[in-house]
């Protein structure tokens, strides 16, 4: 698994997929031939509609903590890209495609509406001074 964290003012884009009722990250499963940061781009793409690059994002770091909405033991990794700021990325505007129902920008006050994996990933962002 690998997902795509953009930031903006203080709060990073999550998506709430069709028929969940939690916020994730945009990400998803690498294709047998991508890598995670492809996987990271192609999904995000697909999720929000935004275009971007491998020179866009930075390595973030891989949260691993339990699989929500899975049995119970079963874990998920997940390698996290940061989208650097500036370029174009600034001014387009993400929205939800036919995989999600919803956009939203979150800030660590949201964690309650997390799975596991993104509460750790709001932790981690406070923690590096990038979301309130």
């Amino acid at each position: 698994m690998s997902a795509v964290l953009l930031v903006r003012d203080r709060r990073v884009l999550m998506v709430r997929a069709r028929a969940r009722d939690v916020l994730y990250l945009p990400g998803g499963k690498a294709e047998p031939h991508e890598s995670d940061v492809q996987a990271a781009l192609r999904e995000a793409h697909e999720e929000t509609g935004l275009r971007l690059e491998p020179s866009d994002v930075e390595p973030f770091g891989t949260v691993t903590e339990p699989a929500h909405g899975q049995a119970p033991g079963t874990m998920v990794a997940m390698a996290l890209f940061l989208v650097r700021p500036g370029g174009a990325t600034d001014a387009a505007s993400p929205v939800a495609s036919a995989e999600v129902d919803e956009v939203e920008w979150v800030t660590s006050a949201d964690a309650d509406r997390c799975p596991p994996a993104g509460v750790e990933t709001l932790r981690r962002l406070v923690a590096a001074g990038l979301v309130d």
